[in-house]
C-alpha cells in the first residue's frame, strides 16, 4: 500500500524555502525578454500602470499617459450654471456599470504584475500499485520569450480601454441629460411664441364675430379665421407636451425632478483635447498588440523550471514549454502576428480621421446654422415689418381682417422656427464636447 502524504510536511520541506528564492532569482535573471518583432513598431506597445483601485485614480510610481490624459481633462460646462447642476445630477445617478467594469480590469491587472512569481501548488499522481501520491509542485518559467511580459501589457492596456469606456459613458450619459434640458428649453420657448400668437388670433376672432354679427363678413371667413386659431392651440399643446415629455426624461436619467434651471450657456470648443474615440482606438492597438506578442511566445519554445517536493526530498527537473513545438505551421502564424502592430497603427490612423472628419462636420453645420440664424433673423425684421404695414392697412380698409390674419399667422410661424436654431446651435456645441470628452472632469472619474 502507498503511504499517505500531507502537503508541506517531511524532511523536505524545510529545503522548500531556499528551492523558491533560487527559481525566483534564476527567474529574475533569465525572464522578462522581450520579444523582437515588427510588433514593437507600434508606439504604444510598452507596459503603463494600472495598480490602482478606485476609478482613474494611479496608486503606482510609473502611471499610463492614458489615463494621466483622461484624468487632466477639464470640463467646458461653466460652474453653477445650468448646465453643471444637470451634469452633477445626472452623474450622482449614474448605475455605475462602467465603473465595475474598470475596477474588474484593475484587478484583472494587479493580479498579472505578479505573475513572474513561481507557481506553486498540490500535485496528486496514482502510483503503481493503484494508490494516490501527494507532492507540492513548484514552477517557475525561466525562458518564456516575454510571455509573461506581454500578460502585464495585455493587462495594463485592458485597463486603458476600460478607462476610456468609463469616459465615454460618463460623457454620453452628460450629453443625453443635456439634450433632454436644452430641448425642453427649447419646447418652453416656442410654446411661448405659440401662446402669445394664439391669444392673438383669439383677439382677431373676437373682431371677427362682430363683423359676422354686424353683417361686415360672412360666416366662412369666421371659420377660417377659428381653423387658425385651433391651430395655433395645437401647436402650443405639442409643445408644451414636448416640453413635458423632455422634462420627464431629464428626471428620469437624473434620479429627480430639476426645477429652478433655465436658459442656455456656452460651451467653448477644445481643440487640443483628442476625441475619446481615438483614445479608445490606441488602447485597444496596445491590447492587440500585446496579445500578438502573447501568442507568439507561446508558440516558440521555453524552459521552465520545476521542483516536486515530498516526503523523499525535493526533485528538481526542468522541462520544455510552448504550443509550436511539434506546429510545423508555426512559422506561418508568428509572421501574421508580427504584422499586428503595423495593422494597429493603420487603425488607430483611421480612427483619428474618422473622428477629425464627424467634428468638421458637426462644426460646418453648427457654421450653416448660424448663417440660417441670421438670415432668418432678417427675413423675420422685414415681415414684421410688412405686418406693420398690413395693420395700417386694415385700419383704412384696404386690407381685409382674413389678409391681416394670414400674415401675422406667417409671421408667427416664422418667429416660432427662429427661436429652434438657437437650441440647435446649443446641441452641437455639446456633441462636440462629449465627442472629445470634456463635458466632465477628469479628475470626477
Amino acid at each position: 500500500m502507498p503511504r499517505t502524504h500531507r502537503i508541506g510536511t517531511g524532511p523536505g520541506a524545510m529545503r522548500l524555502g531556499p528551492a523558491l528564492a533560487a527559481l525566483a532569482l534564476l527567474a529574475g535573471c533569465m525572464g522578462g525578454a522581450d520579444t523582437p518583432s515588427m510588433l514593437q513598431t507600434h508606439r504604444d506597445a510598452g507596459p503603463s500602470s494600472v495598480a490602482a483601485t478606485g476609478a482613474l485614480a494611479p496608486q503606482a510610481a510609473v502611471q499610463s499617459s492614458l489615463i494621466a490624459d483622461l484624468q487632466a481633462r477639464k470640463s467646458v460646462l461653466p460652474g453653477g450654471g445650468a448646465y453643471r447642476k444637470v451634469s452633477d445630477a445626472v452623474i450622482a445617478a449614474s448605475a455605475g456599470a462602467a465603473e465595475a467594469e474598470l475596477r474588474v480590469a484593475r484587478l484583472k491587472a494587479e493580479a498579472r504584475s505578479k505573475n513572474w512569481l513561481p507557481s506553486i501548488g498540490p500535485s496528486v499522481n496514482l502510483t503503481s500499485l493503484g494508490g494516490l501520491a501527494a507532492s507540492l509542485l513548484l514552477e517557475q518559467g525561466l525562458f518564456d520569450n516575454g510571455r509573461r511580459k506581454a500578460e502585464r501589457e495585455f493587462a495594463s492596456a485592458d485597463v486603458e480601454v476600460a478607462a476610456v469606456s468609463l469616459s465615454v459613458a460618463m460623457n454620453q450619459r452628460v450629453y443625453e441629460g443635456l439634450s433632454y434640458y436644452v430641448n425642453a428649453e427649447r419646447a418652453r420657448a416656442q410654446a411661448s411664441v405659440a401662446e402669445q400668437a394664439a391669444g392673438r388670433l383669439q383677439e382677431f376672432g373676437s373682431i371677427m364675430r362682430k363683423r359676422v354679427a354686424g353683417g361686415i363678413s360672412d360666416g366662412s371667413e369666421q371659420q377660417v379665421l377659428d381653423q387658425r386659431v385651433t391651430e395655433m392651440q395645437a401647436t402650443v399643446a405639442q409643445d408644451r407636451q414636448a416640453e413635458a415629455s423632455a422634462l420627464a426624461e431629464l428626471a428620469a436619467v437624473a434620479g429627480q425632478p430639476l426645477r429652478g434651471l433655465s436658459g442656455l450657456e456656452s460651451v467653448a470648443d477644445v481643440a487640443g483635447a483628442e476625441p475619446l474615440s481615438v483614445l479608445k482606438a490606441r488602447g485597444e492597438g496596445a491590447r492587440a498588440v500585446a496579445q500578438a506578442k502573447m501568442q507568439i511566445a507561446g508558440l516558440k519554445p521555453g524552459i521552465a523550471a520545476t521542483a516536486g517536493l515530498d516526503d523523499g526530498g525535493i526533485s528538481p527537473s526542468l522541462k520544455l514549454t510552448g504550443g509550436g513545438l511539434l506546429n510545423p505551421g508555426a512559422g506561418a502564424d508568428i509572421a501574421a502576428l508580427e504584422q499586428t502592430g503595423d495593422v494597429v497603427d493603420r487603425q488607430t490612423a483611421e480612427a483619428a480621421e474618422s473622428a477629425n472628419r464627424r467634428i468638421v462636420a458637426l462644426q460646418a453645420k453648427k457654421a450653416n446654422l448660424a448663417t440660417r440664424q441670421a438670415q432668418g433673423a432678417e427675413v423675420l425684421r422685414q415681415t414684421e415689418s410688412n405686418l406693420a404695414l398690413f395693420t395700417e392697412q386694415y385700419k383704412v380698409g384696404r386690407r381685409t381682417l382674413l389678409e391681416l390674419v394670414g400674415q401675422y399667422d406667417s409671421f408667427a410661424r416664422l418667429q416660432r422656427d427662429q427661436a429652434s436654431l438657437r437650441f440647435d446651435i446649443a446641441l452641437i456645441d455639446l456633441e462636440i464636447a462629449r465627442d472629445r470628452g470634456v463635458l466632465v472632469d477628469g479628475a470626477r472619474l
